[in-house]
């Protein structure tokens, strides 16, 4: 089992050894001794019980909103600054998990419960169920599988991105050869993750996708950069305007982003980002950024 995965099931099992044992020890002495109410139980305790409810009765104990940061202290990848708040964005960021292995399905869709901006609208086994959700829910980010049944993550991603722009493709895999990379970042993927990354990572990633910025693995890196060493065609001569775009897209802005920056329409920001992708002979922005980096252009 992945790192990913096993991290997940253990804050499950931390959740309840958290938030049982305190709370059953100060009802099991509340029962006996009521006149001790005050003292016995704390208001985190008290803030667990559920209004009008005889004290014969079970009860029902799970990591509700009061306990979650008691979780989060002990699991800091479960409460990062963004996921405490959604002042920046007026709603949650819909996500949908493609994943043919269900153990992977659960564990990221436990993730995404204990992140209040992240929203799970869907799970696809394969790459066709992928494509046919993202036309019915239209959610703003994919976590991605490559290897699958049917219809791989690859032609997956290529289709989302152009039949649903707007929709991101952040990829969760356990392959990180030239191959996979290379395809995966060509077809239109804004990220490319391992399943070894860790809860917080993959969250940060995820919101970071929503806003244009790439995200990689230090395997997809070193893939991405060894192939921006290679001889290649010469680089054409960049004017000055498209290395201010260039240097926007170092920086991780959207072509909105660019456009709102350069004070241009949003058309003319993705005429520059194409020019400087075909004189860079790049394939994706990624690319692109390495390639410009690799050249000393920035």
């Amino acid at each position: 089992m992945d790192s990913l995965t096993a991290e997940l099931d253990a804050a499950n099992r931390s959740a309840c050894s958290v938030i049982e044992t305190p709370f059953i020890d100060s009802y099991n002495t509340l029962r006996t001794h009521p006149e001790s109410a005050d003292e016995t139980l704390s208001p985190s305790a008290v803030s667990c019980i559920p209004p009008q409810r005889e004290m014969h009765e079970p009860i029902s104990v799970r990591p509700t909103a009061p306990l979650r940061s008691r979780i989060s202290m002990l699991y800091p990848s479960y409460a990062s600054p963004q996921s405490m708040s959604m002042t920046a964005r007026s709603r949650p960021i819909r996500v949908l998990i493609v994943d043919d292995h269900a153990v992977v399905r659960s564990g990221l869709a436990t993730m995404l419960e204990f992140e209040d901006d992240l929203l799970l609208v869907g799970e696809a086994e394969n790459g066709q169920e992928a494509v046919e959700l993202c036309a019915r829910l239209r959610p703003d980010v994919v976590l991605m599988d490559l290897v699958m049944p049917v219809m791989d993550g690859i032609k997956a991603t290529r289709i989302i991105r152009e039949r649903y722009p707007d929709t991101q493709v952040v990829v969760l895999t356990s392959y990180h050869d030239k191959q996979h990379v290379q395809q995966a970042m060509e077809a239109g993927a804004i990220a490319y993750l391992m399943k070894s990354v860790s809860a917080d990572r993959l969250a940060e990633a995820v919101r970071a996708a929503t806003e244009g910025k790439p995200s990689l693995s230090p395997e997809a890196a070193q893939v991405l950069i060894q192939a921006a060493t290679l001889p290649q065609a010469p680089i054409q001569q960049l004017s000055v305007r498209e290395r201010e775009v260039l240097e926007l897209m170092v920086k991780g802005y959207s072509n909105p982003e660019i456009a709102d920056k350069l004070g241009v329409s949003r058309s003319t920001a993705k005429f520059h980002v194409s020019r400087i992708l075909h004189k860079l002979n790049a394939k994706s922005r990624i690319e692109a950024v390495t390639t410009a980096m690799q050249h000393n252009l920035i």
